[in-house]
């Protein structure tokens, strides 16, 4: 009976430690960088080799590990004073910050060497990436709403670093997937400051343009999804080198835009957090089903 509990005690135990590690990493944001860095690959591979692919996959998901075990260590006295993040494992005390402090370091030595296997400039802006959402983003969300433009930059290199592992170049083509990127940053983050303005209020953190929820901030919010609406669509012109799509894609990917616009002016409207968590739901739709349309467009059309 004692080796029955001792064992159901271990399995609880190691249960609870690997829900913290997901937390500390934030698993389920790695993941979508890890299928943004995917299908930028699947766009720039001539030929789909596994090696790679995999390297960029793991590489990928330690870079962006890396990135949120730092910035917990840094937010850690912050994040006690929100209710959305005051039970992550360091400000609960389920982890040291010693103990993340490692996982941290050894997730960037793992995602920088995986990255450099692939090529040296996919590794660059692998690091690129990390110093930017470490060192400028995080602690600028405290000082001012200029926060959003800086973490936008590490936020859009995912789609684009696959297309650099595929070709080992950097030119219009990833330069066009990370604008796409860069833009939908903004509608959705902001969004998601909307719904959790008072909580980030708490722990000082100036996430809205205006320092508010109002028509002034919605209007941006706008603005910002009109242009990511037209970068997305400007590869079926034909200006951007190797980086094709089809008229029947672009059509896609401009009534899912629209629809997201919809959204954007519903939240001009009425101004809730209704509206808000539609909005962000439907940037999480619009980024993912884009991707999955280019990648159909070009090994179909």
């Amino acid at each position: 009976m004692k080796t029955v509990l001792s064992t159901a005690t271990k399995t609880q135990s190691f249960a609870l430690i690997f829900d913290d590690f997901k937390q500390i990493t934030k698993v389920g944001l790695s993941v979508s960088v890890v299928f943004s860095s995917l299908a930028g690959y699947l766009l720039g591979a001539d030929q789909i080799q596994l090696q790679p692919l995999l390297l960029l996959a793991f590489g990928g998901y330690f870079m962006v590990g890396a990135s949120n075990t730092f910035n917990q260590i840094i937010e850690k006295d912050l994040d006690a004073l929100m209710k959305r993040t005051k039970n992550r494992p360091i400000p609960s005390g389920r982890m040291s910050v010693q103990v993340a402090f490692v996982i941290a370091s050894l997730f960037t030595l793992c995602g920088i060497t995986a990255l450099y296997i692939v090529n040296p400039k996919t590794a660059m802006f692998g690091a690129i990436s990390i110093f930017m959402y470490t060192c400028m983003y995080t602690p600028l969300k405290t000082i001012s709403p200029l926060a959003v433009f800086v973490g936008a930059f590490p936020g859009a290199i995912p789609f684009m670093l696959g297309w650099v592992a595929a070709t080992n170049d950097f030119g219009i083509e990833p330069g066009t997937l990370f604008m796409i990127q860069f833009f939908w940053q903004f509608p959705h983050f902001w969004a998601i400051g909307w719904m959790l303005d008072e909580d980030y209020k708490k722990a000082g953190f100036k996430m809205l343009p205006t320092g508010k929820k109002d028509k002034t901030t919605a209007l941006q919010i706008i603005m910002y999804t009109i242009w990511m609406l037209v970068v997305s669509v400007i590869p079926v012109t034909g200006i951007t080198g190797d980086l094709h799509l089809s008229i029947p894609s672009a059509i896609v990917i401009f009534l899912l835009g629209l629809v997201m616009l919809v959204f954007a002016f519903k939240l001009y409207q009425v101004q809730d957090n209704k509206a808000a968590r539609s909005l962000m739901l439907a940037s999480v739709l619009y980024i993912t089903v884009i991707q999955v349309v280019y990648v159909i467009d070009k090994y179909l059309a």
